[in-house]
């Protein structure tokens, strides 16, 4: 037996017979090495326009496949690509790269994606550094196209394990469904479009697994626990036994789960949580609705700033807003304006390098030192909020004279839409507690804002002193800590005490053996990961409080 630990991208089981899948296809970094200086810059600009038409005819397939196996919200990954190959960011980088440095279409595509998906990467936040994968997918697209090769797809002969370097989302949908087993990838991202899409189809997955894919062939068999985080190739008969118990477990634990749809997420002594889903885009609201959620509990703003070269518009930024409020219908959209620095750059903010940027220039103080972006931004959800039941919310409170300086700018803007005739609505607007400073006044706060929103992922890293990016402290960040869990508690009780809603945004949210412990503390509401709201409602449901 061989066993490996990875991430769990659903937490399912899967038993059978291994299928190896090792890529062919042009990889971006192999163009790199083939710069080719070219005469006719026109022609090569004509050529990437060509293949970004055929690239959607090609997305356009997908999608109508998807909408079929997966629906909608699964499918949205490649309306996602379609909108970057049509977008003027990426597809004027690459123009540029070509009129300026008289490359050929290849290498230009190949640079820009590279410069995009690095961007990406170099983000914390893992919502955030999946979108790498997008970029690089649609970038060997568009090279792929260029070079004049065939699209292949996957061969799967017979049910399996599929093991892989990577997939991408293109792959994966390609894919015979009815016989993916489980996937298991060396590399990628939990919140990466391939990892969503394996979760609409319930099919077991891990990234991140350790496996030396040299060692591994087809045909061998492997047991794939998303619950434990781990792979087993060549398991013994013991093994087999107890992973098939478990399989069959997991079955009649999924139609229960299919079963609660619909249902209110209410203990059995009648106190009610509402469950909401945390999304960075509009194909993750998409996946909120398909998962039941009662409201999108934080949508990541800064989602729009990033993997672009000039900020987003007030149009653009309304647009996206306005669509999320229409597509959740009455359910409530709460924005989290802007959450940049720290660990999501962007080169156009001028930023500059901090020696602790976790400590540094990032969230609202962005806001209230350079009001200019902060009021386009506002302006954009004032206006959105016509459309629907949006929420807005600041991260990184400290003080109180923070609110007060943030009421100020709103009422500007409020003024200057007024005087421009323009349709708006003030929202609710709350604030995230994610720096002991806020917690610890919360009384305070709890006086100015309409509602309390708990990051603890930041509580956790700020109330331990832990960098929660350092890899070498993962040991000592611990978010279930006595004194994040008496911090929340505090928050909450203040919340209350003046009339105010108080609720979990962070991944400690969606953690099972703390619902309980949530709702004993009064805790109004949890924003989860879409997959987790049907496990947490199941959850919820099972308490007798």
């Amino acid at each position: 037996m061989m066993g490996f630990t990875g991430k769990s991208v659903y937490k399912g089981l899967a038993l059978g017979p291994v299928t190896v899948l090792r890529k062919s296809d042009i990889r971006i970094q192999d163009i790199r090495m083939r710069r080719i200086e070219i005469s006719d810059v026109e022609a090569e600009m004509d050529a990437v326009r060509a293949a970004a038409a055929r690239a959607i005819e090609e997305l356009q397939e997908l999608y109508d496949k998807a909408l079929k196996e997966v629906g909608e919200s699964g499918a949205a990954v490649f309306e996602a690509h379609r909108m970057l190959l049509e977008d003027e960011e990426y597809m004027g980088s690459i123009c540029d790269r070509i009129r300026r440095e008289q490359m050929n279409a290849s290498y230009a595509v190949a640079v820009t994606g590279e410069h995009f998906a690095e961007i990406f990467e170099g983000m914390g936040d893992d919502s955030m550094k999946a979108r790498a994968a997008d970029v690089k997918d649609i970038s060997n697209r568009l090279i792929r196209i260029l070079e004049g090769d065939s699209e292949e797809d996957a061969v799967i002969r017979e049910p399996s394990v599929i093991v892989a370097d990577d997939l991408t989302p293109s792959e994966t949908i390609q894919m015979d469904k009815e016989k993916i087993l489980g996937l298991v990838t060396v590399h990628g991202s939990v919140n990466s479009h391939t990892a969503i899409l394996a979760r609409m189809m319930n099919i077991p997955a891990l990234i991140g697994v350790p496996v030396n894919l040299e060692e591994i062939h087809t045909g061998m068999t492997a047991v794939v626990d998303g619950f434990r985080g781990e792979v087993i190739f060549e398991p013994d008969e013991e093994t087999c036994r107890l992973a098939k118990e478990k399989m069959e477990e997991e079955r009649e634990q999924m139609w229960f789960l299919q079963e609660l749809k619909g249902q209110d997420s209410v203990t059995l002594g009648g106190k009610r949580i509402h469950l909401y889903a945390n999304v960075g885009n509009i194909s993750d609201v998409e996946e909120a609705l398909e998962n039941d959620a009662e409201g999108i509990g934080l949508f990541r703003s800064e989602f729009l700033y990033l993997g672009r070269e000039s900020f987003p518009t007030e149009e653009e930024q309304f647009q996206a807003f306005r669509q999320a409020a229409q597509r959740m219908a009455e359910k409530k959209v709460i924005i989290r304006t802007l959450d940049m620095g720290a660990d999501k750059q962007a080169d156009y903010f001028n930023l500059g390098k901090e020696e602790n940027p976790a400590l540094g220039y990032r969230g609202i103080r962005i806001c209230l030192k350079q009001p200019e972006i902060f009021k386009v931004q506002l302006r954009a959800i004032l206006r959105a909020a016509m459309y629907g039941n949006i929420s807005v919310m600041y991260p990184m409170i400290t003080a109180v004279e923070e609110v007060l300086q943030i009421f100020g700018i709103v009422k500007e803007v409020r003024d200057e839409l007024e005087a421009e005739g323009i349709p708006y609505r003030c929202p609710e607007q709350g604030i995230m507690i994610e720096t002991p400073a806020a917690a610890v006044i919360s009384d305070e706060l709890a006086q100015l804002v309409d509602f309390f929103s708990i990051g603890t992922n930041d509580l956790t890293q700020y109330t331990l002193a832990v960098d929660r990016q350092n890899e070498r402290l993962a040991d000592f960040y611990n978010p279930r800590h006595k004194a994040v869990l008496r911090m929340i508690e505090i928050v909450v009780k203040n919340a209350h005490r003046h009339g105010k809603w108080a609720g979990i945004c962070g991944e400690l949210g969606a953690d099972p053996e703390l619902t309980e412990e949530f709702v004993r503390m009064g805790v109004d509401e949890l924003s989860v990961a879409p997959s987790m709201v049907m496990r947490i409602r199941k959850r919820v449901r099972e308490l007798d409080i």
